[in-house]
């Protein structure tokens, strides 16, 4: 299991130094399951705790961007019975193999969707879009952000996760976004902080609300 562990570490590293546009392929979802959902995975990113940290509501509509295999969309779908979970990622492979989860696992409230580079094409306005370690991958996150604000409930959020620069492991240094600036980013593509949790090891945990029109 320790071997899985570096294993999800080398490939946040490698997908950091990627070039701008370049995106690793996917393909074997499968494969890549055995790494994304490895348990040990559960220590440091505290998946429950950060669900229970968000105090959503049983019936609360949330998109879980760049959902990958279902980490925490499956974790999400389970603990709101009454809501509804968008899984939206960009890699078709992983869709398919959300789509072939939510099946296996009953998680007939998981919805699987295509995203694009410049928009999680949701179906529906959420409460609340979670984004975790997907951050810095973003292009043009100001612009990014703010026509995700057209796809927010009435005082809907988002909620972002990330490596911080001190944690001793991660992508480069280099390829990490200080939280000072995602705060600014978010600013200026229309939103306020409201909560900055602290109990995460090795990731920043930022909680946004819109600003309003």
């Amino acid at each position: 299991m320790k071997l899985l562990s570096v294993l999800v570490l080398l490939i946040l590293s490698a997908a950091a130094q990627s070039p701008p546009g370049h995106r690793h392929s996917f393909g074997d979802a499968e494969k890549w399951a055995h790494v994304f959902d490895d348990p040990e995975r559960d220590a440091w990113q505290k998946p429950h705790e950060v669900i229970q940290a968000l105090a959503l509501p049983g019936d609360a509509i949330v998109a879980d961007i760049g959902a990958g295999t279902g980490y925490f969309s499956t974790r999400l779908a389970n603990m709101l019975k009454a809501g509804r979970v968008y899984a939206a990622d960009l890699e078709p492979a992983m869709v398919k193999h959300l789509a072939e989860r939510a099946s296996r696992e009953g998680l007939a409230n998981l919805v699987p969707v295509q995203a694009a580079p410049d928009s999680p094409r949701l179906p529906a306005k959420v409460d609340l879009a979670l984004v975790v370690d997907v951050y810095h991958h973003i292009e043009a996150r100001e612009r990014y952000f703010r026509g995700l604000r057209k796809s927010l409930r009435p005082g809907g959020g988002v909620a972002i996760i990330d490596f911080r620069l001190d944690s001793p492991e991660g992508p480069p240094v280099s390829a990490r976004i200080a939280p000072e600036r995602v705060k600014v980013e978010m600013a200026k593509a229309g939103y306020v902080l409201v909560a900055e949790h602290g109990f995460l090891p090795r990731q920043y945990f930022l909680v946004f609300r819109s600003a309003g029109k």
